[in-house]
């Protein structure tokens, strides 16, 4: 696959940004290092003239941003999502760094559509949104001024992606293991976790009035082994057979 194509499978997703301004400025860092898919969640005012201002010569990016209304969307056929997580949080996430999380996202790259999700200015990411992601990444500023503008944020994630891309070029980025099935999709999995917490409800195991943490963990557990499609097929067809078996 050439660079372009994988360039092209790479989606960098903006939820509920505030300031249009922002947008003109991820255009442009995602240009500056040679990728192109822009998405947008629910931005608070776009298009707007501040947004193309800052955008300056990335108005392309711009002009071919995908804007949708929910996070799901945004990341739909995508084998791989990353969240921007700036807090350690109550029930720890799989964690990789700036660097790890570039390579990661070229190599995957290469065989599926790869999505980073950045959250909004004032909150990042939610809870449930950090949980549809496989890892988090954490970029380590100065703890003293760790607080990050959107745009750089995107500009230093972005570097690490072209980094990785120029690393693969020289040879110097190991290639992935070959798998005989494609990974579940994020869609595969929101279906494969909803279907799981209605079996285990009517199993009695989950109840939904007092969840606690048990689907948050569930979600870990499941997304931490990066199950392929055959995988979530199986367990699917698992599940239907244990709610055919409680109807009986």
């Amino acid at each position: 696959m050439s660079t372009v194509e994988r360039q092209a499978k790479i989606r960098m997703v903006l939820v509920n940004t505030t300031h249009p301004g922002n947008i003109g400025g991820a255009a442009r860092a995602i240009k500056n290092m040679g990728l192109t898919e822009l998405y947008l969640v629910q931005p608070r005012e776009f298009p707007a003239p501040r947004a193309v201002w800052r955008a300056a010569g990335a108005r392309d990016v711009l002009a071919n941003a995908t804007v949708v209304e929910t996070v799901d969307e945004a990341i739909e056929g995508c084998g791989l999502v990353v969240g921007t997580s700036a807090r350690e949080r109550r029930i720890p996430w799989p964690l990789i760094n700036p660097r790890q999380c570039g390579e990661r996202i070229w190599q995957e790259a290469s065989s599926h559509d790869v999505a980073l999700l950045f959250g909004r200015e004032d909150r990042g990411l939610t809870n449930s949104e950090l949980h549809k992601c496989h890892y988090h990444v954490h970029i380590p500023s100065n703890p003293d001024y760790s607080s990050l503008n959107l745009a750089t944020a995107v500009q230093v994630l972005a570097y690490e992606v072209r980094m990785a891309s120029l690393a693969n070029e020289a040879g110097e980025l190991p290639v992935m293991d070959d798998w005989d099935q494609p990974l579940a999709t994020a869609d595969d999995l929101e279906l494969f976790h909803d279907h799981l917490a209605e079996t285990m409800a009517a199993l009695k195991f989950y109840d939904p009035d007092n969840p606690k943490q048990l689907i948050t963990r569930m979600r870990r557990l499941f997304n931490r082994t990066r199950m392929d499609k055959m995988e979530v097929s199986m367990l699917r067809g698992l599940l239907t057979a244990a709610t055919r078996t409680i109807k009986k």
